[in-house]
């Protein structure tokens, strides 16, 4: 059953004063970024829809608590967008309070044209309140040749760390494909997961080839994979790969890509939060594994 909203802040206030987790164990996946070798945590956050949450304060609350466990368990990539309504806001009003806490991945989106992009960026940065972000991308591709020509000379300057362009929900892949081929961005971000498969065809094995890493959003199709799998009982072989739930389960099938960098599951709850953190944990499975997951999950 949902907390109610009393006990989201008592229980939110009892993370924030004691650590919500240990930290990360030394052996969670992190993945380098192919175009300097740094490593990134495999599991990040993401904030579309869960951080959206305006100016309540009980809900803004349950969003730092978030923050809170995630950082705790080792940090790594945290991602928003002007798109996301006040995701921005509530993140910078987290960080604020938290203070900017070790392990932090900053990233955000670039979403209109050129001639606004540069306000915008601004913009997202007195939101977040840093100094500057690890990476900008492009949104949904908007204008990206030229927004990319940005975030390059921003890059070139020292105020960006990587650039990237964006896109989800299996849309615009050709595009995706086109700036791929045309330009090199240090990150492409899309939607993969163990049932939306496009990716694998041309994508994933292209930026494999050109050294880009890849962030996947939609791991769980917002939600409705776990909820189409509950009631289902794993199989007994996942616990050749540690899984003990669905959301491992889902998470690994991704994680384990050799392309992929990064998976960003959204969440405003630290149970939920805690086991997307625990995917990163343990065996991954092989080529065969994978074959084999994808299959029980397309049977069900």
């Amino acid at each position: 059953m949902r907390a109610t909203r009393r006990t989201i802040l008592a229980s939110a206030g009892a993370a924030l004063a004691a650590p919500a987790l240990a930290m990360a164990p030394d052996d969670a996946l992190a993945k380098p970024v192919p175009a300097t070798g740094e490593p990134v945590p495999a599991v990040g956050l993401g904030s579309w829809i869960t951080f959206n949450v305006g100016g309540d304060p009980l809900l803004r609350t349950e969003c730092r608590t978030v923050l809170a466990a995630f950082f705790e368990a080792g940090g790594g990539m945290v991602d928003s967008s002007p798109m996301y309504g006040s995701s921005q806001d509530v993140i910078g009003d987290a960080f604020a309070r938290l203070g900017r806490p070790a392990g932090l991945f900053a990233a955000d989106k670039v979403w209109t044209r050129a001639a606004e992009a540069p306000a915008q960026i601004a913009e997202t940065t007195r939101r977040w309140g840093v100094e500057r972000f690890d990476l900008l991308q492009v949104h949904n591709l908007i204008d990206w040749e030229r927004n990319l020509d940005l975030l390059e000379a921003m890059k070139e300057a020292g105020t960006l760390r990587y650039t990237g362009v964006t896109t989800s929900h299996g849309r615009r892949h050709g595009e995706l494909e086109e700036a791929m081929h045309r330009r090199q961005p240090d990150f492409v971000q899309l939607t993969y997961n163990i049932v939306d498969r496009e990716a694998e065809q041309r994508l994933l094995p292209l930026a494999r080839e050109r050294g880009i890493a890849v962030i996947c959003n939609r791991p769980f199709q917002r939600g409705r994979l776990p909820d189409r799998l509950t009631g289902h009982p794993l199989p007994a072989w996942a616990t050749d790969i540690g899984v003990s739930a669905w959301p491992q389960f889902l998470l690994k099938f991704i994680l384990s890509h050799p392309a992929v960098t990064t998976a960003i599951p959204a969440t405003r709850q630290v149970d939920h939060l805690k086991q997307n953190k625990s995917a990163a944990l343990g065996p991954m499975p092989d080529a065969a594994m994978r074959r084999r997951m994808a299959a029980h999950v397309q049977d069900l």
